[in-house]
């Protein structure tokens, strides 16, 4: 099959006379393909690492920008709320005031009744 022998292949023949080179060369290439893949897992797993960083980092800022903009949010409302109870109590009082002239213009009205 055109067994070609490597050093480790050599010194491992020479300790163990059972295996054959073909039989340790396809052993080699199975460690070397199983070597191979680890270090591709290992470098995608570091590239899932730091993109789950980043995420997170974007994560942290996008929830610091939501936090700021509620807390915008809150201040405009009780802006507006106290807007409210301020035109709230500015139309009881012109209510009052118009219930208080209605009333005056009603005696002045009852008055000329009765001057007529």
């Amino acid at each position: 099959m055109g067994a070609k022998s490597t050093p480790s292949a050599a010194i491992l023949l020479g300790m163990s006379s059972g295996v054959s080179v073909d039989e340790f060369q396809a052993l080699e290439q199975k460690v070397l393909r199983a070597v191979e893949i680890v270090k591709r897992e290992r470098e995608a797993r570091a590239a899932a690492e730091a993109e789950v960083a980043t995420l997170r980092e974007q994560l942290a800022a996008q929830s610091a920008e939501l936090q700021r903009q509620v807390e915008a949010a809150k201040g405009r409302v009780e802006a507006v709320e106290s807007e409210k109870e301020t035109a709230e109590h500015q139309i009881e009082a012109l209510n009052h005031e118009r219930d208080v002239v209605r009333q005056r213009v009603e005696r002045l009205l009852q008055q000329m009744d009765e001057l007529l």
